[in-house]
């Protein structure tokens, strides 16, 4: 029975453990530094284990003899735990959207025994699965568009907005340069920048550029799309007022600054719902022609506990993966892209449920 750790039992580690626990086939292991936090879960099946994942002698400990370690640390921890894992020969898996992180995290693989396999949530994640399940289907390919929110479903303040997972992550998508490709050249782009609309089942959203949501697809599509850009969804009004923040008052400077603001200010929310919006446009035939991909996915209740979108979402991607890995689906080391993964066989999988509107 494979045995996978999962550093840091928040919202989203939680809800990773107690997924991964109801199906059969799994060792879990819990761990955070603060033990109140492991008792978030309900799980009767998931050992738990305090320990701080910041030094290096108690990471060993908990891995040492393991299989599979899941991050869902912050981003600034993920190449000292992925480097970690390497050395013991344990599969690594994150939940990151740093684009630098993940390229530090590359560069371990290329001499690993195991699977390093970062960005295994949402966005980067599942939109990039779906993103190049549409364009294997195109003779040439002209634009690949993803659009990806996380949203209350009953907004009441003028951002529009409740905090709904990282607020650090949250901070670097808004603050961090942005990958694309332009005119077919592969750039960086500025982030609240590339502002647009759009109406879906007749509400009307705005999206706007922000950093990491591509995972890995601008190397992946390089010399093959002429356009590609990941923007994050919200309602109207949102974009302008964030940028006020981070521009007009300078807080991109002051990162810590902004996350006590926006912490202290900004209550989070369970009801929320999350939207995936890909469409991909391209020559099928000798004609040109678009297909789309769209789906909203709301919270539920699972084993008596009410679990928020996008702590269903995020915890099925990385399942998804881990499952895939220990079946023999994906390769058994290296790094692994998202887009590596066929949609079918993840939405096939035994977690594909999840992603079920």
């Amino acid at each position: 029975m494979p045995s996978v750790v999962i550093l840091g039992a928040g919202k989203i580690g939680t809800s990773i453990a107690q997924m991964l626990s109801r199906v059969d086939g799994y060792a879990v292991t819990l761990t955070d530094s603060d033990a109140e936090r492991l008792n978030y879960t309900s799980a009767e099946n998931v050992e738990k284990a305090q320990i701080d994942a910041h030094h290096r002698q108690a990471l060993e400990m908990v891995l040492e003899g393991k299989d599979l370690v899941i991050s869902a640390l912050p981003f600034f921890l993920s190449v000292p735990v992925s480097q970690t894992a390497a050395e013991l020969g344990v599969h690594y898996f994150d939940l990151t959207e740093d684009v630098e992180t993940t390229r530090k995290i590359k560069s371990l693989a290329a001499r690993a025994e195991t699977v390093l396999m970062p960005q295994c949530g949402l966005a980067p994640g599942f939109v990039g699965i779906v993103a190049r399940d549409l364009t294997r289907s195109f003779d040439k390919l002209e634009a690949v568009r993803m659009r990806v929110g996380a949203l209350p479903q009953f907004p009441t303040n003028a951002l529009k907005y409740n905090l709904t997972w990282s607020t650090d992550g949250l901070i670097n998508e808004y603050c961090n340069p942005c990958e694309a490709i332009v005119e077919g050249m592969r750039r960086e782009v500025l982030p609240l920048e590339g502002y647009e609309e759009f109406a879906l089942d007749g509400t009307r959203y705005e999206a706007f550029n922000t950093s990491g949501g591509l995972g890995t697809l601008c190397e992946t599509l390089e010399d093959q799309v002429f356009t590609l850009d990941y923007k994050t969804v919200r309602y109207p009004g949102h974009r302008d007022m964030f940028k006020m923040l981070v521009d007009d008052l300078r807080l991109a400077q002051k990162r810590n600054l902004l996350r006590e603001i926006l912490e202290s200010a900004i209550p989070m929310t369970v009801q929320d719902v999350v939207l995936v919006f890909v469409t991909v446009s391209g020559l099928k035939n000798g004609r040109l022609t678009q297909e789309s991909f769209a789906r909203k996915i709301y919270g539920r209740e699972i084993d008596g506990q009410f679990w928020s979108a996008i702590q269903v979402t995020t915890a099925a991607g990385v399942c998804g993966a881990v499952d895939l890995v220990v079946n023999g689906t994906l390769p058994s080391r290296g790094f692994i892209k998202q887009e590596d993964i066929a949609l079918d066989d993840l939405m096939r999988g035994r977690f594909g449920h999840y992603w079920e509107p």
